[in-house]
C-alpha cells in the first residue's frame, strides 16, 4: 500500500466535509468563500487560464496538483477545484510536498 501524501488526506477531508467544489462549472457558479484554487498539472491551457481567473476573481492562491488532481479527489477528468473552508486550504497549503506548488506565475 502506497504512502498517500498529507495534502492528498486533507483533499479526502474537503471531500467528506463537503467544502470542496470539482470541475470548472461548478466552480464558476461560486460566488464567494473561496479560499484556494487548485489546478491539475495535465489540465489544457484553457483550463489553467480558467484556474487563474478563478484565483484571481476570489482573491486566493493557486495551486498546481503534479501528481494528477483526479488522482487526489478520485473524480476521473477532474482538472479544477475550489476549496470552501479556510482552515482546510491552510491545511492544505502548509501540508504541500513536491506533488503540490503554488503557482507564482502572476494572476493577472
Amino acid at each position: 500500500m502506497e504512502k498517500r501524501a498529507k495534502a492528498e488526506s486533507y483533499l479526502g477531508f474537503c471531500l467528506r466535509a463537503r467544502k470542496i467544489t470539482l470541475g470548472t462549472g461548478a466552480t464558476d457558479c461560486l460566488k464567494n468563500g473561496v479560499h484556494l484554487i487548485i489546478v491539475c498539472s495535465t489540465a489544457s491551457e484553457n483550463c489553467f487560464k480558467l484556474a487563474k481567473k478563478f484565483a484571481k476573481r476570489h482573491s486566493c492562491p493557486l495551486m498546481v496538483c503534479k501528481s494528477g488532481l483526479e488522482n487526489a479527489v478520485h473524480r476521473p477528468g477532474c482538472k479544477i477545484a475550489a476549496i470552501t473552508d479556510r482552515e482546510l486550504a491552510q491545511a492544505v497549503i502548509s501540508s504541500a510536498d513536491e506533488n503540490f506548488e503554488i503557482y507564482a506565475g502572476g494572476i493577472n
